[in-house]
């Protein structure tokens, strides 16, 4: 009955998260030309074509969120309407504000998120909940009795 109680608990290990078999370490710590090896080929097309403008601003504000959060806290929302950004290991850890037509969904960036396009996160319909056909959706529903 002892031996249950002293037995020392074991931690919890975290999943080591790799991108294309990279760590994150290692990620953060590539350049851009490095990082467009390992990206998917649309990716890399969009990485050799040159960041234009205002995702580089976009990314400048995602820096500058973060340097100004406190030790341990999320860093403060930067609201973007570029849905077609593509998400750097630079940004992980940032919470984004993505315009989906209406609102803008906050979304913390994630190691997982890598590669992907920050529109996948912030859906621009509401799915369809199916209920009750409504007036007019079928031939027998258009007649209506007078009485």
């Amino acid at each position: 009955m002892a031996d249950k109680t002293e037995a020392p608990k074991k931690k919890r290990t975290f999943r080591k998260y790799s991108y294309r078999g990279v760590d994150l370490d290692q990620l953060l710590d590539m350049s851009n030309e490095e990082l467009m090896q390992i990206v998917h080929a649309r990716a890399r097309r969009r990485f050799s074509r040159g960041l234009k403008r205002k995702p580089m601003a976009f990314i400048k504000r995602l820096r500058k969120a973060k340097k100004n959060a406190p030790e341990m806290e999320k860093p403060e929302c930067i609201k973007t309407h570029l849905r077609n950004m593509l998400v750097v290991p630079e940004m992980v850890g940032s919470v984004v504000g993505i315009y989906n037509g209406k609102t803008f969904n906050q979304v913390e960036i994630k190691p997982d998120m890598i590669g992907h396009y920050l529109g996948e996160f912030s859906m621009t319909y509401k799915p369809v909940k199916h209920g009750r056909p409504g007036i007019g959706a079928t031939h027998s529903s258009r007649f209506i009795p007078l009485k």
